[in-house]
């Protein structure tokens, strides 16, 4: 029986916790068997740590990991690398921001024998220009740095199976803050087969966006450079 693991990083999203938590675990009970939702607290200094632990007292597939602040793309990495630890036959990750919808993980579902991986292509997008347009240069600079041509890079919607992500993983930096795009460079420059399928993107449903324009030019920035190093070093 195929068993999923659901991974979800959470930093200070007590405002949007339970909505994500109640989405999500109904597609963990569904699956069921050894099936989890992981939900995984990065330091959150607001109540979404204690929330998570009242609703794994409710929610029997929830289970609540918690670690030291290492930002979204550190978190997500733990979060693979427990869920293939634990075996899980296929791992999933999304985000607690609620922009995602839980109702169309069924198609990504419905087709997982058939490729070794599954993205998200975010299209008609509420999230705001800005973001468009740094993935829009997101994926230009990997064209120029990596050779390959992807849709949507780092959509925090993505279906992987572990025998193929299990191959990946050790090649990605500890703590590494892009490790989505990475994860869909070396898928892309493998033989794996991948398929992207239109997703909803909503707004975020509530709490404040830790991350603004300011900061992802600097991520933007650094990423160049790391690119330039990792290129040199990734298969």
């Amino acid at each position: 029986m195929d068993t999923l693991y659901i991974i979800i990083p959470s930093y200070n999203e007590e405002v949007n916790i339970e909505k994500t938590v109640k989405a999500w675990h109904t597609v963990a009970e569904k699956i069921g068997g050894d099936s989890r939702l992981i939900m995984i607290d990065d330091g959150s200094e607001d109540s979404t740590r204690p929330k998570l632990h009242a609703l794994s007292d409710v929610f029997p597939f929830l289970r609540v990991l918690e670690k030291e602040n290492s930002g979204h793309g550190g978190t997500i990495l733990f979060g693979y690398q427990y869920a293939v630890e634990k075996n899980a036959t296929y791992i999933f990750q999304t985000d607690s921001d609620g922009q995602t919808d839980a109702k169309e993980f069924w198609r990504l579902w419905q087709e997982r024998k058939k490729y070794d991986a599954q993205f998200g292509l975010r299209k008609g997008r509420e999230d705001g220009m800005s973001r468009v347009f740094v993935s829009w240069v997101l994926k230009q600079v990997l064209f120029f740095s990596f050779g390959v041509k992807i849709k949507d890079a780092n959509v925090p919607f993505r279906l992987m199976s572990r025998k193929s992500l299990s191959v990946f993983l050790p090649e990605i930096p500890k703590d590494y803050n892009l490790s989505n795009v990475l994860v869909s460079v070396l898928y892309a420059k493998s033989k794996a087969s991948v398929r992207f399928e239109p997703i909803t993107f909503r707004p975020r449903q509530g709490g404040k966006n830790s991350i603004n324009l300011r900061k992802i030019c600097k991520i933007g920035r650094k990423a160049v450079r790391d690119f330039r190093v990792l290129k040199k070093t990734i298969h």
